[in-house]
């Protein structure tokens, strides 16, 4: 199988935005559809507990099986049953965590990438730090399914890092919701646990391992740890669930290694800058927002550049091709004039745009590969 060939997002039929309108439909919300035809496998299931494994692409569960017998079971029909879904596009976390929270492709809730130009502005925002404005409720105001769920009567609870209490993204993702605090594997189970017991719907979300990833790469000691941690979670639901509750777990995206002699760096060559005023996205994909009249200019100079390293189209054919879903109008700027996604093992670096760490990180994801796109969906019931 080439781990390298794109994937594209299967909304509406086997992704991440159809996970928690599935729990829904499962749990009896009038309107909600069971998209992945969960009712069957999990009928009289009054709880469901959703676990994210930031990072744990379908792909890496493989490289982790040593560390991860649960997991292992699960994924080999010893314990439950599982299958591959795919992330929406780009594959990485902010985008992500709002297209499972929303239940909706990122096109609709409108966060579309990592770091986005806030048309009008100057600013750029970036939704993993992003406090003030934009106002979550202008910038994310597709309803959550946490709400859903709250007007259902379901008194849903979200188990994650309180330091992420009231940010942007929490409540773009969350809102709806009751906050419970957990940072490591053992209390988010604890919480996720607890609350259960007056929640019929628990989400619970654990980074280790795409941190790991990131900063020592896969399949490395301390990538094994983290995905021996991230088992011991899903271990520790497994052991103590509820009767009638059922436990799926998903992650956000996989991730790849890039070696040194993929990394480009647009700082480095001012060809590649010339025309743009905004450069947004992350490194494996890139916006660029153009001065008027540069775009045709950019898009010929980044494709003479970059040959085979990156499809670059402009807006509309991205937007086109479905990697978002539909894109109201509302959102369409948020887009760059100019969109480049790295093909392969490729990363464009943006020294003079980004903290400089980011060039330290081994492994990256946001891109359409098979390996960043296709995700988990483990399911055990009790």
């Amino acid at each position: 199988m080439n781990l390298l060939a794109p994937v594209e997002p299967r909304y509406g039929h086997a992704s991440l935005a159809d996970v928690l309108p599935t729990a829904l439909a499962v749990l009896g919300v009038p309107g909600a559809e069971d998209v992945l035809n969960l009712a069957g496998e999990l009928d009289g299931v009054r709880r469901i507990a959703v676990v994210l494994l930031d990072g744990l692409g379908w792909h890496q569960l493989p490289l982790a099986a040593g560390h991860a017998p649960t997991m292992t079971d699960i994924v080999q029909g010893r314990l439950g049953s599982a299958r591959p879904i795919t992330s929406g596009f780009p594959s990485t976390t902010p985008v992500s965590l709002v297209t499972l929270g929303t239940g909706t492709a990122p096109g609709r809730h409108g966060i579309v990438g990592f770091n986005l130009h806030r048309p009008g502005t100057d600013q750029v925002v970036n939704h993993l730090h992003w406090t003030g404005e934009p106002d979550p409720a202008d910038w994310q105001p597709v309803p959550t399914a946490f709400t859903r769920a709250h007007e259902a009567g379901l008194a849903p609870t979200v188990v994650t890092n309180p330091r992420f209490a009231g940010t942007g993204l929490s409540q773009s993702a969350y809102r709806g919701a009751r906050l419970g605090p957990g940072v490591e594997a053992d209390a988010v189970a604890e919480e996720m646990l607890a609350a259960l017991s007056e929640s019929s719907l628990v989400y619970g979300y654990l980074p280790d391992v795409d941190r790991a990833g990131h900063d020592f790469g896969l399949a490395t000691p301390e990538w094994h740890r983290a995905t021996a941690d991230a088992d011991r979670l899903v271990t520790r639901l497994v052991d103590a669930l509820p009767p009638d509750t059922a436990l799926l777990v998903t992650a956000d995206h996989g991730q790849l290694d890039i070696p040194p002699e993929c990394r480009l760096d647009l700082a480095q060559d001012p060809r590649l800058t010339t025309g743009v005023s905004f450069v947004t996205g992350e490194a494996r994909v890139r916006y660029l927002h153009t001065a008027s009249g540069a775009e045709a200019d950019v898009l010929a100079t980044w494709r003479a550049i970059l040959g085979d390293r990156a499809w670059i189209v402009p807006r509309e054919e991205a937007v086109a091709a479905g990697w978002f879903g539909p894109v109201p109008e509302s959102h369409l700027q948020r887009i760059g004039d100019v969109v480049a996604v790295c093909r392969d093992r490729w990363i464009l670096l943006a020294s003079n745009h980004e903290p400089a760490r980011l060039g330290e990180m081994v492994a990256f994801h946001g891109s359409s590969t098979r390996a960043e796109m296709e995700i988990p969906l483990l399911v055990v019931r009790r």
